[in-house]
């Protein structure tokens, strides 16, 4: 003990004693929380046998719900079975009653059931072309209710609804023979819309003032077009609107409508040259500036010759304003020289004067033949186009095709409209300008041949007076 008490001390010893005494109060106290937790167990098992019972009830309860719900279904389906029979048993009698009634029917219909047939089938056709006819946009689309109802009927018609259809189609065929004004509202193609008096040309025509309309029967609406056919049939439409009566040109489209469809399509002039892209501006640029070298040398020749006239009736006082002129300047300043000194100083001054006269030809004949060359390289670009296309997409569709061709074709007619002008207006000025040519050497030609019998009667007249004085 007392090794003990030296080694871990009275602490230690304290502790193991409190340990000692304590162990059995703590035996106690478990068993205690043991027969509270085995009580609670009890609780609970009689709980869940109480709830499990309450189930067991509910399920035998439910079982004998479903089993007489079972046992109704299967009364209710024997039931049903047996009017299913008595349904089918009726059919069967009511399909024989039919086959027998409609072998009646046909009996007593007799060729009336073909006739009844054709008029179904001129009611869908009549139908769907008054839908489409002009006559509908001045009656409205009521009087075609009757052919709808006709067409799609199984019934056969009365009497009454067969001189109604048979009205309808006499009522057609005046109406196509007729031009009547009725007031209506046209909308334009930018959605606005306009009320208007419109002339019905028979079944042809639809127009107000100068445009031509189109009826849309899915919306009941006339449209403007939205492109119009060329100036003179808006002429004659326009004249046809504000004549009073009497007979009157107008242009007609028996296609009702297709034919003006195309015309509308048709491209204008600015369209086809947009068709020939760069190459197609480019000679008509090479047009337009061979055209004003045209224009500005025509004007400067008709002044030339106009100013070689007035001088050609005062050749003694001569003016550098004009080619003929200048030669006569030349020749006033070189009259004292020698005959072949004159020569050369005259053929100086002509062909000075004619190179003035020949500027701008030379520009006209290039631009002439580059014109076509440059629609020879349209047409290549265009081809080489329409192949890229047909590579890319075949030939299904000419219309992918369409551009490449366009622009061929336009460059090649614009290369030659512009060509074939410029060398017949070259040929003109040419003439022109060499015909002013030959009058300039013309007069020079008569100055030295006068101013050579001067001289020569100058040095005869000397001799003649030598030999006089011999004689003498």
């Amino acid at each position: 003990m007392k090794f003990y008490f030296q080694r871990f001390g009275w602490i230690q010893f304290l502790v193991v004693l409190f340990l000692t005494f304590s162990l059995p109060l703590e035996v106690s106290a478990q068993s205690d929380k043991l027969g509270q937790f085995l009580q609670e167990l009890e609780k609970q098992r009689k709980q869940e046998l109480a709830l499990n019972a309450r189930r067991e009830a509910k399920f035998i309860e439910q079982r004998d719900q479903r089993k007489a719900m079972l046992n109704s279904a299967k009364k209710k389906l024997a039931q049903e079975q047996k009017r299913s029979d008595k349904l089918k048993s009726r059919f069967d009698d009511n399909e024989t009653r039919l086959v027998e009634l409609e072998a009646t029917l046909r009996v007593r219909q007799g060729d009336l059931g073909e006739m009844f047939g054709v008029v179904r089938q001129v009611s869908g056709d009549l139908h769907a072309l008054l839908e489409n006819s002009y006559t509908s946009a001045e009656l409205g689309p009521e009087r075609i209710e009757l052919l709808s109802e006709l067409a799609v009927s199984s019934e056969l018609p009365s009497l009454q609804k067969l001189e109604q259809f048979w009205l309808t189609l006499v009522e057609d065929m005046t109406l196509s023979g007729q031009v009547s004004r009725f007031p209506a509202s046209v909308s334009r193609p930018d959605g606005n819309s306009y009320e208007t008096e419109v002339i019905r040309i028979g079944t042809f025509n639809l127009v107000t003032a100068d445009r031509f309309l189109q009826y849309l029967p899915a919306n009941r609406e006339i449209l403007e077009l939205a492109r119009q056919p060329s100036g003179r049939y808006r002429k004659l439409a326009n004249s046809l609107y504000t004549a009073p009566a009497g007979m009157q040109d107008m242009a007609i489209d028996p296609s009702r409508g297709a034919i003006l469809g195309l015309i509308v399509q048709t491209p204008g002039l600015i369209e086809r040259i947009q068709q020939g892209a760069l190459v197609g501006y480019v000679i008509l640029a090479i047009g337009v500036i061979g055209i004003l070298i045209v224009v500005q040398r025509f004007f400067v020749l008709a002044r030339v010759e106009w100013r070689i006239n007035r001088q050609k009736k005062d050749l003694e006082h001569p003016t550098d304003n004009n080619p003929l002129g200048r030669v006569l300047i030349a020749y006033y300043e070189q009259r004292h020289a020698d005959l072949e000194v004159l020569i050369h100083k005259l053929d100086e001054a002509i062909i000075k004067a004619g190179a003035r006269l020949d500027r701008g030809l030379g520009t006209i004949k290039i631009l002439a033949a580059v014109a076509p060359m440059l629609g020879l390289l349209g047409t290549v670009v265009g081809m080489i186009k329409t192949f890229q296309t047909i590579t890319l997409f075949g030939t299904g569709d000419p219309k992918l095709m369409a551009g490449g061709i366009s622009q061929a074709l336009i460059t090649t007619v614009l290369g030659l409209t512009v060509a074939i002008p410029l060398i017949l207006l070259h040929s003109l000025i040419a003439g022109r300008a060499a015909s002013l040519n030959a009058l300039i050497e013309e007069q020079a030609a008569g100055i030295v041949a006068e101013h050579a019998e001067k001289i020569a009667s100058t040095q005869a007249a000397p001799s003649n007076n030598a030999e006089d004085s011999g004689r003498g």
